[in-house]
């Protein structure tokens, strides 16, 4: 090799200021190394007329032997040349393309709520159910089993005050409430989610909705309440009675006992919802944002706080950490929504004269969000894509592209207005709000005011 490389060096010092030809146009040679079959390319080749590499070493000519005995001319033999064979060139195997996480396609075993793989085959291979549960008056905090909800959706009740819709798949808690009535939002939430709903009660205008459902009319096999007959053995709908508790805050559900009714009503099949879109990684260009406040007209508000410990969103109601019962901890979220969605009061469905009303809150079509991840949040539109079950609420920037949540659970709340939400990259000192409370006087609210709207 060295004496190549010198002989190659002696030709360009012979040529000397000669000019190159062109790279692109460079003709490649083969030449051979000594000591090897091997042809190395080279990338020029040169005006010269020393040839290039070793002397063919010339074939031996066989010499021909006179036997006294006999005569023959003998074949020459020839001697055996070397045909070079091309290597082949090394080509990169293709990395296969990740399977999308949302907004329509998941990966195999992943359940579309989280973004995460199903804990359990149990999981996978059932269906997504709603809770209805009470957050009015205070003395129903704190709840329990919230805090193992996939997605929990917060929204307005009648007169300021929320409630929540907690969708469960990944768990299957035996203590969740208490629970309470179906609203006219569960009607779009059933078929987004493709989902069965267990609530106490409801209006009669409402439970005819539910019941007499023209387009499904096999949904009603979806929905569990004790007003339909449905009791605490068979079901799971059972009284914990306490003593500073009206008797419709004592309502709990046994998921379990749920899930296993439905099994037996056929219903339990394991249909998926699409429309989120998850990402390990954060999407580019997110604002700092550390503190989240929500009014609902003074009656009732919520914030949520930022917390690099835990890297959760941390609940906090009227002022104080809120907790679940169940776990003892604050209740948290990975990712918190917030929708802008039209609202309607629907005094129609009630009979002529009656002094109550109910809210219809039109979850179709789109309207503005934002998406609270990481200590981060993101301003685009929420979508409905339409009506059919299992088309879910999608979150995606103006030109369509879904923002990326994260994976885990969600909180979604529903707001009139964006006017309600206070956004800062500052944490209000909650220990001072709770020291504060705690040193004014009691509210003068009814702890045990019944919702006439509902039937409880």
């Amino acid at each position: 090799m060295r004496r190549f490389l010198g002989f190659l060096s002696v030709a360009l010092l012979i040529l000397g200021g000669a000019a190159l030809p062109n790279v692109t146009q460079a003709t490649l040679l083969q030449v051979t190394l000594p000591g090897t079959n091997t042809p190395v390319p080279t990338v020029f080749s040169f005006a010269t007329n020393t040839p290039i590499g070793p002397t063919a070493t010339p074939s031996i000519t066989p010499t021909l032997t006179h036997t006294p005995t006999a005569s023959f001319t003998p074949t020459p033999t020839p001697t055996a040349t070397f045909t070079p064979t091309d290597t082949p060139t090394p080509t990169e195997t293709p990395s296969p393309t990740p399977t999308p996480n949302g907004p329509f396609s998941y990966p195999e075993g992943v359940n579309p709520l989280t973004g995460l793989y199903y804990p359990s085959d149990e999981a996978m291979n059932r269906r997504n159910l709603i809770v209805k549960i009470s957050n009015y008056p205070p003395i129903v905090r704190p709840q329990s089993g919230i805090n193992q909800a996939d997605v929990v959706y917060e929204y307005e009740t009648e007169g300021g005050v929320t409630r929540f819709a907690a969708i469960f798949r990944s768990n299957a808690p035996d203590h969740v409430g208490s629970v309470r009535s179906a609203r006219l939002i569960d009607l779009e939430l059933v078929p987004m989610y493709n989902a069965l709903l267990a609530y106490s009660g409801t209006s009669e205008p409402i439970q005819q909705l539910i019941l007499n459902n023209e387009v499904d009319p096999y949904r009603v096999f979806q929905y569990f309440s004790p007003l339909k007959g449905d009791n605490c053995e068979d079901a799971g709908f059972c009284r914990f009675p306490d003593g500073d508790k009206a008797f419709e805050h004592t309502l709990f559900l046994d998921t379990n006992k749920v899930w296993e009714l439905a099994t037996r009503r056929e219903v339990n099949t394991p249909l998926r919802a699409r429309g989120f879109a998850f990402s390990e990684l954060p999407d580019p260009l997110g604002t700092v944002a550390n503190d989240v406040f929500i009014d609902w007209y003074g009656q009732t508000d919520a914030r949520w706080q930022w917390d690099e410990t835990s890297q959760h969103w941390l609940r906090y109601t009227d002022g104080v950490a809120h907790f679940d019962a169940a776990d003892d901890q604050q209740l948290w979220a990975d990712n918190l929504i917030i929708l802008e969605v039209p609202h309607d009061d629907k005094p129609d469905i009630f009979p002529e004269g009656a002094s109550y009303t109910s809210v219809e809150i039109q979850l179709w079509d789109q309207g503005r969000a934002y998406l609270f991840r990481d200590g981060q949040y993101y301003q685009g539109y929420w979508r409905r894509q339409d009506r059919e079950p299992g088309s879910a609420l999608q979150i995606i920037y103006g030109n369509n592209v879904p923002i990326m949540m994260k994976p885990g659970r969600t909180w979604v709340s529903i707001v009139r207005g964006f006017g309600d939400v206070l956004v800062s990259d500052q944490r209000a000192d909650m220990a001072a709000t709770a020291a504060a409370l705690e040193g004014m006087a009691t509210p003068t609210v009814d702890p045990n005011a019944i919702d006439t709207t509902d039937g409880g």
